[in-house]
Protein backbone atom coordinates (compact mmCIF):
# COMPACT_ATOMS: atom_id res chain seq x y z
CA UNK A 1 0.00 0.00 0.00
CA UNK A 2 1.01 3.62 -0.98
CA UNK A 3 2.14 5.77 2.10
CA UNK A 4 2.85 9.23 2.36
CA UNK A 5 6.14 8.63 4.02
CA UNK A 6 9.77 10.08 2.98
CA UNK A 7 11.70 8.43 0.43
CA UNK A 8 14.38 6.78 2.85
CA UNK A 9 16.34 5.08 -0.12
CA UNK A 10 20.10 6.18 0.07
CA UNK A 11 21.02 9.19 -2.22
CA UNK A 12 23.16 8.03 -5.37
CA UNK A 13 26.99 8.26 -4.87
CA UNK A 14 27.98 11.35 -6.18
CA UNK A 15 30.30 11.38 -9.10
CA UNK A 16 33.46 12.84 -9.76
CA UNK A 17 35.20 15.42 -9.75
CA UNK A 18 32.62 16.04 -6.89
CA UNK A 19 33.53 12.34 -4.79
CA UNK A 20 36.72 13.88 -3.17
CA UNK A 21 36.80 15.34 0.17
CA UNK A 22 40.57 16.94 0.58
CA UNK A 23 40.12 19.22 3.04
CA UNK A 24 38.11 19.70 6.76
CA UNK A 25 36.32 22.73 5.45
CA UNK A 26 35.13 20.31 2.49
CA UNK A 27 33.99 17.39 5.01
CA UNK A 28 32.26 20.04 6.97
CA UNK A 29 29.96 21.19 3.88
CA UNK A 30 29.26 17.63 2.84
CA UNK A 31 28.36 16.45 6.38
CA UNK A 32 25.60 19.16 6.56
CA UNK A 33 24.03 17.65 3.33
CA UNK A 34 23.47 14.88 5.50
CA UNK A 35 25.43 11.85 4.53
CA UNK A 36 28.76 10.74 3.41
CA UNK A 37 27.79 7.82 1.54
CA UNK A 38 30.27 7.37 -1.99
CA UNK A 39 32.97 10.01 -1.08
CA UNK A 40 36.87 9.57 -1.40
CA UNK A 41 37.72 11.24 1.94
CA UNK A 42 41.55 12.18 1.07
CA UNK A 43 44.26 12.45 3.73
CA UNK A 44 42.67 15.03 6.13
CA UNK A 45 42.19 14.58 9.80
CA UNK A 46 39.34 13.52 11.34
CA UNK A 47 39.89 12.67 15.19
CA UNK A 48 38.03 15.80 15.83
CA UNK A 49 35.25 15.04 13.73
CA UNK A 50 34.16 11.61 15.81
CA UNK A 51 30.29 12.69 16.08
CA UNK A 52 29.91 13.54 12.75
CA UNK A 53 31.46 9.84 11.41
CA UNK A 54 29.26 8.22 14.17
CA UNK A 55 26.31 10.01 12.79
CA UNK A 56 26.76 10.47 9.12
CA UNK A 57 25.50 7.72 6.30
CA UNK A 58 29.38 6.44 5.10
CA UNK A 59 27.79 3.60 2.92
CA UNK A 60 30.11 3.49 0.07
CA UNK A 61 32.58 5.75 1.28
CA UNK A 62 36.65 5.56 1.24
CA UNK A 63 38.76 7.34 3.79
CA UNK A 64 42.31 6.90 2.62
CA UNK A 65 44.52 7.90 5.15
CA UNK A 66 42.52 9.90 7.37
CA UNK A 67 43.14 9.68 11.42
CA UNK A 68 40.07 9.34 13.15
CA UNK A 69 39.19 7.39 16.94
CA UNK A 70 38.96 3.76 17.07
CA UNK A 71 35.51 4.06 17.90
CA UNK A 72 34.94 6.28 14.73
CA UNK A 73 36.76 4.27 12.71
CA UNK A 74 35.13 1.14 13.88
CA UNK A 75 31.64 2.32 12.95
CA UNK A 76 32.27 4.00 9.55
CA UNK A 77 33.63 0.05 8.39
CA UNK A 78 30.41 -1.09 10.18
CA UNK A 79 28.08 1.21 7.83
CA UNK A 80 29.79 -0.12 4.55
CA UNK A 81 32.76 2.37 4.33
CA UNK A 82 36.19 0.98 2.96
CA UNK A 83 39.28 2.44 5.35
CA UNK A 84 42.66 2.63 4.62
CA UNK A 85 44.43 4.44 7.68
CA UNK A 86 47.35 6.12 7.88
CA UNK A 87 51.10 4.61 7.04
CA UNK A 88 53.01 5.22 10.46
CA UNK A 89 56.49 6.11 10.12
CA UNK A 90 57.08 7.25 6.48
CA UNK A 91 58.68 10.79 5.69
CA UNK A 92 55.51 11.40 2.93
CA UNK A 93 51.85 10.92 2.60
CA UNK A 94 50.50 8.46 0.03
CA UNK A 95 47.01 9.65 0.09
CA UNK A 96 48.22 12.92 -0.04
CA UNK A 97 45.12 15.22 -1.53
CA UNK A 98 47.31 18.30 -3.04
CA UNK A 99 50.42 19.34 -4.73
CA UNK A 100 53.58 19.92 -2.92
CA UNK A 101 55.12 23.97 -2.23
CA UNK A 102 58.73 24.34 -1.50
CA UNK A 103 58.01 25.04 2.06
CA UNK A 104 56.80 21.52 2.40
CA UNK A 105 59.59 19.73 0.83
CA UNK A 106 62.31 21.98 2.36
CA UNK A 107 60.78 22.06 5.97
CA UNK A 108 63.70 22.05 8.57
CA UNK A 109 65.68 23.45 5.96
CA UNK A 110 68.03 26.19 8.36
CA UNK A 111 68.43 23.39 11.42
CA UNK A 112 72.31 22.52 11.59
CA UNK A 113 74.99 23.42 9.08
CA UNK A 114 73.19 21.92 6.32
CA UNK A 115 69.80 20.83 7.49
CA UNK A 116 68.63 19.88 3.65
CA UNK A 117 69.37 16.20 5.12
CA UNK A 118 66.36 16.64 7.60
CA UNK A 119 64.13 17.68 5.38
CA UNK A 120 61.00 15.94 4.07
CA UNK A 121 62.40 16.09 0.83
CA UNK A 122 65.63 14.61 1.53
CA UNK A 123 64.19 11.62 4.16
CA UNK A 124 61.53 10.90 1.53
CA UNK A 125 64.92 10.36 -0.96
CA UNK A 126 66.22 8.58 1.48
CA UNK A 127 63.41 6.06 1.99
CA UNK A 128 63.62 5.69 -1.92
CA UNK A 129 66.86 4.55 -1.67
CA UNK A 130 66.26 2.09 0.82
CA UNK A 131 63.60 0.44 -0.53
CA UNK A 132 63.17 0.57 -4.18
CA UNK A 133 65.33 -2.43 -5.16
CA UNK A 134 64.09 -4.40 -1.88
CA UNK A 135 60.89 -6.38 -3.46
CA UNK A 136 58.91 -5.52 -1.21
CA UNK A 137 55.48 -5.22 -2.66
CA UNK A 138 53.96 -2.92 -0.03
CA UNK A 139 56.66 -0.50 -0.47
CA UNK A 140 56.18 -0.31 -4.38
CA UNK A 141 52.10 -0.09 -3.62
CA UNK A 142 52.57 2.81 -1.56
CA UNK A 143 55.40 4.53 -4.00
CA UNK A 144 52.15 3.65 -6.88
CA UNK A 145 49.63 5.09 -4.74
CA UNK A 146 51.45 8.67 -4.23
CA UNK A 147 52.52 8.81 -7.13
CA UNK A 148 48.70 8.29 -8.54
CA UNK A 149 47.71 11.20 -6.05
CA UNK A 150 50.19 13.61 -7.29
CA UNK A 151 48.79 12.89 -11.00
CA UNK A 152 44.82 13.27 -9.93
CA UNK A 153 46.01 16.76 -7.89
CA UNK A 154 47.72 17.71 -11.13
CA UNK A 155 45.04 17.38 -13.21
CA UNK A 156 42.72 18.85 -10.94
CA UNK A 157 44.91 21.88 -10.86
CA UNK A 158 45.68 21.90 -14.12
CA UNK A 159 42.20 21.56 -15.61
CA UNK A 160 41.20 24.55 -18.28
CA UNK A 161 44.38 25.79 -17.77
CA UNK A 162 47.39 26.86 -21.37
CA UNK A 163 49.78 24.66 -20.17
CA UNK A 164 53.79 25.47 -21.96
CA UNK A 165 56.48 23.03 -20.61
CA UNK A 166 60.18 24.50 -20.77
CA UNK A 167 62.87 21.64 -21.03
CA UNK A 168 66.38 21.93 -20.39
CA UNK A 169 69.91 20.78 -18.40
CA UNK A 170 69.51 20.53 -14.72
CA UNK A 171 73.64 22.16 -14.47
CA UNK A 172 72.96 25.14 -15.80
CA UNK A 173 74.61 27.33 -13.22
CA UNK A 174 73.25 30.46 -11.88
CA UNK A 175 74.61 33.69 -12.88
CA UNK A 176 75.62 32.52 -16.54
CA UNK A 177 73.89 33.96 -19.41
CA UNK A 178 71.85 30.59 -20.13
CA UNK A 179 70.61 30.83 -17.01
CA UNK A 180 69.18 34.47 -17.46
CA UNK A 181 68.05 33.52 -20.81
CA UNK A 182 65.82 30.82 -19.37
CA UNK A 183 64.39 32.87 -17.20
CA UNK A 184 63.42 35.87 -19.32
CA UNK A 185 62.14 33.15 -21.22
CA UNK A 186 59.44 31.82 -18.41
CA UNK A 187 58.84 35.44 -17.28
CA UNK A 188 57.98 36.21 -21.38
CA UNK A 189 55.58 32.73 -21.55
CA UNK A 190 53.91 33.40 -17.92
CA UNK A 191 52.93 37.57 -18.62
CA UNK A 192 51.88 36.20 -21.87
CA UNK A 193 48.67 34.02 -20.01
CA UNK A 194 50.72 30.74 -20.27
CA UNK A 195 51.43 28.20 -17.04
CA UNK A 196 54.84 27.45 -17.38
CA UNK A 197 55.76 23.89 -16.17
CA UNK A 198 59.13 22.86 -15.85
CA UNK A 199 60.67 19.04 -14.39
CA UNK A 200 60.86 20.97 -11.55
CA UNK A 201 64.80 21.20 -10.46
CA UNK A 202 67.90 23.04 -10.91
CA UNK A 203 69.49 24.52 -13.54
CA UNK A 204 67.27 25.80 -16.64
CA UNK A 205 64.24 24.25 -15.06
CA UNK A 206 64.49 26.89 -11.75
CA UNK A 207 65.44 29.77 -14.09
CA UNK A 208 61.83 29.31 -15.52
CA UNK A 209 60.15 28.83 -12.96
CA UNK A 210 61.98 31.85 -11.22
CA UNK A 211 61.10 34.02 -14.64
CA UNK A 212 57.24 33.00 -13.78
CA UNK A 213 57.78 33.90 -10.32
CA UNK A 214 59.16 37.18 -11.18
CA UNK A 215 56.24 37.65 -14.01
CA UNK A 216 54.26 39.73 -11.79
CA UNK A 217 56.79 41.94 -10.27
CA UNK A 218 58.42 45.01 -11.79
CA UNK A 219 61.12 44.51 -14.00
CA UNK A 220 63.92 45.18 -11.84
CA UNK A 221 62.86 42.00 -9.83
CA UNK A 222 64.54 39.47 -11.75
CA UNK A 223 67.74 41.04 -12.31
CA UNK A 224 68.18 42.04 -8.68
CA UNK A 225 66.78 37.94 -8.15
CA UNK A 226 69.44 37.10 -10.58
CA UNK A 227 72.18 39.03 -9.18
CA UNK A 228 71.52 37.68 -5.64
CA UNK A 229 71.06 34.22 -7.08
CA UNK A 230 74.67 34.22 -8.85
CA UNK A 231 76.48 34.46 -5.22
CA UNK A 232 75.37 30.58 -5.05
CA UNK A 233 75.63 29.39 -8.55
CA UNK A 234 74.98 25.31 -7.74
CA UNK A 235 73.48 23.03 -5.31
CA UNK A 236 76.97 21.43 -4.92
CA UNK A 237 78.49 20.76 -2.75
CA UNK A 238 75.50 22.29 -0.35
CA UNK A 239 72.28 21.83 -1.26
CA UNK A 240 71.12 24.30 1.58
CA UNK A 241 72.99 27.03 1.07
CA UNK A 242 71.16 26.57 -2.62
CA UNK A 243 67.36 26.49 -1.40
CA UNK A 244 68.35 29.17 1.33
CA UNK A 245 69.34 31.87 -1.63
CA UNK A 246 66.60 30.55 -3.11
CA UNK A 247 64.09 30.93 0.08
CA UNK A 248 66.00 34.69 0.57
CA UNK A 249 64.48 35.86 -2.93
CA UNK A 250 61.03 34.76 -2.50
CA UNK A 251 61.35 36.93 0.99
CA UNK A 252 62.04 39.44 -0.53
CA UNK A 253 59.40 39.21 -2.92
CA UNK A 254 56.83 37.04 -1.72
CA UNK A 255 53.86 38.07 -4.30
CA UNK A 256 55.35 35.85 -6.92
CA UNK A 257 53.96 34.64 -9.68
CA UNK A 258 53.00 30.70 -9.97
CA UNK A 259 54.17 28.11 -11.78
CA UNK A 260 54.20 24.09 -12.01
CA UNK A 261 57.36 22.08 -11.14
CA UNK A 262 57.53 18.14 -11.57
CA UNK A 263 60.34 16.77 -10.16
CA UNK A 264 61.18 13.16 -9.17
CA UNK A 265 63.13 11.29 -6.76
CA UNK A 266 64.64 9.36 -8.74
CA UNK A 267 67.18 12.07 -9.13
CA UNK A 268 67.64 12.52 -6.00
CA UNK A 269 70.38 14.05 -5.88
CA UNK A 270 69.03 17.09 -7.49
CA UNK A 271 66.79 18.71 -5.61
CA UNK A 272 63.48 20.53 -6.30
CA UNK A 273 63.96 24.61 -6.98
CA UNK A 274 61.79 26.72 -4.26
CA UNK A 275 60.50 28.93 -7.55
CA UNK A 276 57.71 26.70 -8.39
CA UNK A 277 54.53 27.20 -6.68
CA UNK A 278 53.12 23.76 -7.38
CA UNK A 279 55.56 20.64 -7.16
CA UNK A 280 54.07 17.29 -8.01
CA UNK A 281 57.25 15.34 -7.33
CA UNK A 282 56.64 11.53 -8.11
CA UNK A 283 59.16 8.09 -7.62
CA UNK A 284 58.84 6.76 -10.83
CA UNK A 285 60.57 8.83 -13.43
CA UNK A 286 58.81 7.47 -16.30
CA UNK A 287 55.13 8.77 -15.07
CA UNK A 288 56.73 11.72 -14.28
CA UNK A 289 58.24 12.81 -17.95
CA UNK A 290 55.52 11.23 -19.82
CA UNK A 291 52.78 13.12 -17.63
CA UNK A 292 54.92 16.39 -18.10
CA UNK A 293 54.55 16.55 -21.49
CA UNK A 294 51.01 15.39 -21.75
CA UNK A 295 49.98 18.02 -20.19
CA UNK A 296 52.05 20.75 -21.89
CA UNK A 297 49.23 21.47 -24.27
CA UNK A 298 50.42 24.61 -25.53
CA UNK A 299 53.69 23.15 -26.67
CA UNK A 300 57.27 22.57 -25.22
CA UNK A 301 60.24 25.08 -25.49
CA UNK A 302 63.48 23.22 -25.36
CA UNK A 303 66.63 24.26 -24.46
CA UNK A 304 70.15 23.55 -24.85
CA UNK A 305 71.03 19.92 -22.96
CA UNK A 306 72.08 16.72 -22.95
CA UNK A 307 70.60 13.47 -22.81
CA UNK A 308 67.91 14.19 -20.90
CA UNK A 309 67.00 16.61 -23.06
CA UNK A 310 66.97 14.89 -25.83
CA UNK A 311 65.05 11.72 -24.71
CA UNK A 312 61.99 14.33 -24.31
CA UNK A 313 62.17 15.78 -27.15
CA UNK A 314 61.93 12.60 -29.06
CA UNK A 315 59.52 11.62 -26.18
CA UNK A 316 57.24 14.76 -27.30
CA UNK A 317 57.70 14.00 -31.05
CA UNK A 318 56.29 10.55 -30.82
CA UNK A 319 52.58 11.19 -29.95
CA UNK A 320 53.06 14.19 -32.57
CA UNK A 321 53.87 12.42 -35.36
CA UNK A 322 51.34 10.08 -34.52
CA UNK A 323 48.93 12.23 -33.04
CA UNK A 324 47.85 9.87 -30.17
CA UNK A 325 46.96 13.13 -28.41
CA UNK A 326 45.16 14.59 -30.81
CA UNK A 327 46.40 17.69 -32.61
CA UNK A 328 50.27 17.78 -32.75
CA UNK A 329 50.93 20.48 -30.51
CA UNK A 330 54.21 23.36 -30.62
CA UNK A 331 57.88 22.35 -30.30
CA UNK A 332 60.45 24.67 -30.45
CA UNK A 333 63.91 23.89 -30.11
CA UNK A 334 66.69 26.85 -28.80
CA UNK A 335 70.22 27.31 -30.07
CA UNK A 336 70.73 26.12 -33.62
CA UNK A 337 74.37 25.32 -33.04
CA UNK A 338 73.15 23.24 -30.11
CA UNK A 339 70.57 20.90 -32.07
CA UNK A 340 72.18 20.99 -35.19
CA UNK A 341 75.91 20.54 -34.42
CA UNK A 342 76.70 19.34 -31.13
CA UNK A 343 73.50 17.16 -30.42
CA UNK A 344 72.06 17.27 -34.07
CA UNK A 345 68.41 16.10 -33.08
CA UNK A 346 67.18 19.08 -35.28
CA UNK A 347 67.31 17.31 -38.56
CA UNK A 348 65.70 13.84 -37.49
CA UNK A 349 63.25 15.79 -35.97
CA UNK A 350 62.67 17.39 -39.42
CA UNK A 351 63.25 14.27 -41.23
CA UNK A 352 60.33 12.58 -38.74
CA UNK A 353 58.02 15.63 -39.62
CA UNK A 354 58.37 15.61 -43.02
CA UNK A 355 54.69 14.97 -44.80
CA UNK A 356 52.78 15.01 -41.24
CA UNK A 357 50.77 18.10 -39.47
CA UNK A 358 53.52 18.05 -36.92
CA UNK A 359 55.42 19.62 -39.80
CA UNK A 360 53.76 23.35 -39.03
CA UNK A 361 54.10 22.81 -35.37
CA UNK A 362 58.08 22.44 -34.89
CA UNK A 363 60.98 25.38 -35.02
CA UNK A 364 64.24 25.67 -34.23
CA UNK A 365 65.74 29.47 -33.13
CA UNK A 366 68.66 30.92 -32.34
CA UNK A 367 68.08 32.39 -29.54
CA UNK A 368 66.50 32.09 -26.32
CA UNK A 369 64.39 35.72 -27.00
CA UNK A 370 63.30 34.08 -29.92
CA UNK A 371 61.66 31.37 -28.51
CA UNK A 372 57.91 32.90 -27.40
CA UNK A 373 57.35 34.81 -30.72
CA UNK A 374 58.40 31.13 -32.59
CA UNK A 375 55.99 29.48 -29.91
CA UNK A 376 52.71 31.82 -30.80
CA UNK A 377 53.60 31.66 -34.13
CA UNK A 378 53.16 28.11 -34.35
CA UNK A 379 49.84 28.02 -32.41
CA UNK A 380 48.21 30.75 -34.73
Amino acid sequence: MQTDDADTTAPDAPTAPDVEIESLEEFDQVVARGTLAGYRVQSVDLTARTSALLSTDTDRAVFLGCPMEPEAAARVRARGALVFPPVPDLPFDPYRGGLYTAAELFEGLDDGVDGYAGTPDALAYAWFQRTKADGDIFSSMLRSIHDDAVSDALDELLTGARVVGVMGGHALERGSEGYAGAARLGQALARSGLTVATGGGPGAMEAANLGAYTAPLPDAALKEALELLGRTPSFRPSVGAWAGAAFTVRERWPDGGASVGIPTWFYGHEPPNAFASHIAKYFANATREDGLLARSNAGVVFLPGAAGTLQEIFDNATPNYYESRGEPTPMVLVDRDHWTRRLPAWPLLEALAEGRSMKARIALVDSVDEAPDALAALTG
